[in-house]
C-alpha cells in the first residue's frame, strides 16, 4: 500500500491497519499540547497522531500503545524514519492491563466507537471489541497529571454518554470543537478535552471543505505545516 506523505514525516500503511484518515489529522492538529512533556496515545495505529504531535512539541516524549501488533510493527517503523524518533516509541499493550508509575499531560485517542457487529472490516480500530468508551476514561483519569488534558475525537451522537462517563470518573469538559463537513451540514465529529477541572468549556466550530472537495481556509491554516498539498501551492 502507497505510503501517505507529509511534510516532515511519511506513513507508511497496510491493509490489516487502519489507514490514515481526517479524523486522525483533526486530532493531532487540534489538540492542546502547549504544556505536554509526557504524552500518552491510545490506539496509535499508523502513528499518524503521534507523529503530529512530536512535531508541534518539540519537548513532548510521547508513548504510542496499540493492542494490534501490525499496528505496533509500523508505527514504529514510522516513529524510527521520522525526525523523531529519539522522542517517540510505540508499545505492544492493552489499556485494560497498562500499568506506570508514570503520569501524561496528555492523553489522546480516536477510538473505536461502532458497537460490536458483523463486519469485518477493521474490526479493532473501529469496534468497541478490546476498548468501550468505560475503560478508556477510567485508565485514562488514573494515568493523567494533576493538571493533565484527555483529548478525543468522536462521532456527536456519542457526546452525551462519553461526557457522562467522564463525569463519574472526575473529568470534566474543557474544549469542544464541532466539525462539519461543509458548512451548511450538521456537525459529525467533536474533537473533546477533558481534565479533572470544573470550568465553563470552549465552544469552538470548524468546517472542513468550503464545497464538496475544496478545502476550507481554516482547514488549509491548520493543517499548513502538514499536508504537502501546502508546499505545492506556495
Amino acid at each position: 500500500m502507497k505510503a501517505f506523505r507529509f511534510q516532515q514525516f511519511d506513513i507508511q500503511q497496510n491493509t490489516d491497519v487502519f489507514r490514515v484518515g481526517t479524523d486522525a489529522v483533526l486530532l493531532g492538529a487540534l489538540a492542546d499540547v502547549s504544556e505536554a512533556k509526557n504524552v500518552l496515545e491510545v490506539g496509535t495505529g499508523t502513528g499518524i497522531i503521534a507523529l503530529m504531535i512530536a512535531q508541534r512539541d518539540r519537548k513532548a516524549q510521547i508513548l504510542a500503545i496499540d493492542i494490534n501488533p501490525e499496528a505496533v510493527n509500523i508505527s514504529q517503523t514510522n516513529f524510527s524514519n521520522s525526525p523523531f524518533a529519539e522522542r517517540i516509541k510505540s508499545q505492544f499493550q492493552d489499556l485494560k492491563t497498562f500499568e506506570t508509575e508514570e503520569k501524561f499531560d496528555v492523553i489522546l485517542s480516536n477510538p473505536p466507537y461502532f458497537e460490536i457487529n458483523a463486519s469485518g472490516k477493521d474490526i479493532l480500530a473501529r469496534q468497541q471489541l478490546e476498548l468501550d468508551f468505560s475503560v478508556l476514561i477510567q485508565k485514562s483519569s488514573q494515568l493523567l497529571s494533576e493538571k493533565g488534558l484527555f483529548a478525543v475525537i468522536i462521532p456527536v451522537e456519542s457526546e452525551k454518554e462519553f461526557t457522562q462517563i467522564c463525569s463519574k470518573n472526575n473529568l470534566f469538559l474543557q474544549r469542544k470543537v464541532s466539525i462539519k463537513g461543509v458548512k451548511t451540514a450538521r456537525p459529525k465529529r467533536l474533537v473533546l478535552e477533558y481534565s479533572s477541572a470544573k470550568s465553563q468549556p470552549k465552544i469552538e466550530n470548524f468546517v472542513i471543505e468550503k464545497s464538496p472537495r475544496i478545502y476550507s481556509d481554516e482547514y488549509f491554516e491548520l493543517t499548513k505545516d502538514f499536508h504537502l498539498f501546502h508546499k505545492k501551492s506556495l
